[in-house]
């Protein structure tokens, strides 16, 4: 076992390791390529820079590559996201046409990687169609979807699945998400990795500099919510939830931190809303941070009392696990993946409302015996459920499958 998965197992224990090894032993040497729209910002990303070195350890030929685009095409693929999750939205013929040759253009340069590879993931719907301009493929696709796509705009998801039909297999979240396709679906939820910078132990020393760092008192209790600005993610409602448990808790105080991704263009629009909404005030902290600001989430997390997401759509929510795995309750939205990670009175709250969310923010700051109990549930759920290891047993389970010639189940009907 080599001194990488050794570290895992610290974590995980030994037989699960042995797991991984077991059923990698068919797939080593197989080349495998991931693309997605971006290396940096949001949780597909974050997941790809632990689960692809993980792939190569345990013997594929495993790349990681991005679809660039223009203006138009990260404005079409930011429709195509807002309308999957529910909203209103038309595809102009112009967008449409950015949207394709954007995938005619990376097809062209990968061609020989793509059509060379044993497993091709695909990423959400920005690189969705590669698949087409592919004719000679050797190996095996896979669409694989992180969004809530629940509740799709049917014109945007009939065009998408036009492309989407041609592969082998979809992945998505959770059985809510999953769509009727011509080919096996499965469903495998995202995960944290516990050994990244973002979720590692820390000394105490360092959550308390990177507190006051930001103007944050660590002796008064704080609320947080991390995540991208975007307006599904909710800010302003957080942003409300805290001024109605402020007028009870005056010591309370808010971080709301984040950043952008190169393929979201909206992002700047939602932070000016944000910034505005909180204006004056000392005890609201609005922090927009660089991609690479891991450790400081790490200790803005372990400092809050408690952690928000607030989500009013959400695929699955990295930073709900995050905050779970460090034993932090968390007041979710009663959406999407964060259902599958908040089990309500256990590990969190779910709530529909910013006055929900400021009901559980006054229960858990005056019942801390039950804050703690619920932290303690909140890690032992992660570590069972959500660690990087569990996704990786059942992508290679999906993979081998599909390399070998066995049947997938086909999880709707």
């Amino acid at each position: 076992m080599s001194a990488l998965l050794q570290d895992y197992a610290a974590v995980v224990g030994e037989d699960v390791i042995d797991q991984l090894l077991q059923l990698a032993e068919p797939l080593k040497g197989k080349k495998v390529v991931h693309i997605n729209s971006t290396r940096v910002g949001g949780g597909v990303a974050e997941i790809l820079t632990k689960l692809v070195p993980l792939q190569r350890e345990l013997g594929m030929d495993a790349r990681w590559e991005i679809i660039p685009g223009q203006d138009e095409f990260y404005q079409c693929t930011k429709l195509f996201h807002n309308a999957l999750q529910g909203r209103t939205a038309v595809l102009s013929e112009s967008l449409k046409q950015a949207y394709e040759e954007a995938n005619a253009q990376c097809a062209e340069e990968h061609r020989a990687l793509l059509r060379d590879a044993d497993v091709v993931f695909i990423h959400d719907p920005q690189p969705a169609a590669l698949l087409p301009h592919i004719h000679d493929r050797k190996g095996k696709w896979i669409w694989r979807c992180h969004i809530d796509v629940s509740h799709p705009q049917r014109q945007i998801w009939r065009y998408l699945s036009g492309f989407v039909a041609g592969y082998d297999a979809s992945v998505f979240s959770l059985a809510d998400f999953a769509q009727m396709l011509p080919h096996s679906v499965y469903l495998i939820p995202p995960s944290i990795d516990p050994l990244s910078e973002k979720n590692r132990e820390l000394p105490e020393k360092e959550i308390r500099e990177t507190c006051e760092l930001h103007r944050i008192d660590p002796d008064r209790p704080m609320m947080l919510q991390v995540s991208r600005f975007d307006r599904f993610k909710d800010p302003l409602g957080v942003v409300q939830a805290y001024y109605l448990a402020k007028k009870f808790i005056p010591a309370l105080q808010l971080v709301l931190a984040g950043g952008g991704a190169s393929d979201d263009p909206e992002g700047d629009a939602v932070l000016a809303e944000v910034q505005a909404a909180v204006k004056g005030d000392a005890d609201a902290h609005v922090l927009f941070l660089p991609p690479d600001a891991h450790r400081t989430v790490n200790a803005l997390q372990r400092a809050a009392l408690f952690v928000l997401q607030k989500s009013v759509r959400e695929g699955f929510g990295l930073t709900v696990a995050e905050a779970l795995w460090k034993g932090k309750p968390v007041i979710g939205g009663n959406t999407g993946g964060i259902r599958l990670q908040v089990v309500n009175h256990h590990t969190g709250f779910l709530v529909d409302s910013p006055e929900g969310a400021a009901l559980r923010i006054r229960y858990l700051l005056h019942h801390p015996d039950k804050l703690a109990e619920m932290g303690g549930k909140a890690r032992e759920f992660v570590r069972d459920n959500f660690l990087i290891t569990r996704q990786l047993r059942e992508y290679l389970t999906l993979m081998v499958a599909l390399v070998h010639g066995a049947n997938g189940r086909l999880v709707l009907e």
